[in-house]
């Protein structure tokens, strides 16, 4: 959701909390709420734990504007490399 502020852009995705942002106008807050979101994602699974669920009805009356985000995680395998020596 994108409230509109004298300051600027007020961001935040309503179905994972904690991923909030602000910014000058529109453009800019979109931006920085989908790396906010990657962001308190990737941190959850590093943490071990579970992403919240999608709800597509959760709503902000106070809202200028509401949209979709998507969040598309890769997943990684992580090797530790040990120098030759010490094997």
């Amino acid at each position: 959701m994108y409230k509109y502020l004298d300051s600027g852009v007020h961001a935040e995705v309503l179905d994972f909390p904690g991923v909030i942002t602000s910014a000058g106008d529109l453009d800019e807050a979109r931006r920085l709420l989908a790396s906010a979101l990657v962001d308190m994602a990737e941190t959850s699974l590093d943490a071990g734990e579970a992403l919240p669920r999608p709800d597509a009805n959760a709503t902000d009356p106070e809202a200028d504007l509401e949209e979709p985000i998507h969040l598309i995680l890769k997943a990684a395998s992580r090797i530790e490399m040990v120098p030759q020596d010490a094997a």
